[in-house]
């Protein structure tokens, strides 16, 4: 299994995309404090080949996270970023506690 480069603890949608996203992001052998990243932010690390999962921080254990499903984009042209692989769509982190912006 590859090494995680980041755990995607929570999403926030709007119009079915990824808005933005709270991760812990792997700094040598431990994760860092939470990280806000937007969607192009988030694309450009998929594209650089990063190896992010949904998951959470372990609660009084330090930067101990646990990993869940893997995220990928799918979709060619119009990216999009999900957990199951499949054809185009809205975004869709499975198991990730999400909320949607106000319109």
């Amino acid at each position: 299994m590859a090494k995680i480069d980041g755990v995607i603890e929570a999403v926030r949608y709007k119009g079915g995309k990824i808005e933005l996203v709270r991760l812990y992001e792997r700094r040598g052998p431990t994760f860092s404090d939470h990280v806000l990243l937007d969607r192009p932010a988030l694309l450009g690390r998929l594209k650089d080949g990063k190896n992010l999962v949904t998951g959470r921080r372990q609660p009084l254990l330090a930067s101990t996270c646990e990993g869940g499903l893997p995220v990928l984009l799918s979709g060619g042209t119009s990216d999009s970023i999900v957990t199951t692989p499949g054809g185009h769509g809205p975004d869709r982190l499975e198991g990730v506690p999400s909320s949607s912006s106000p319109p």
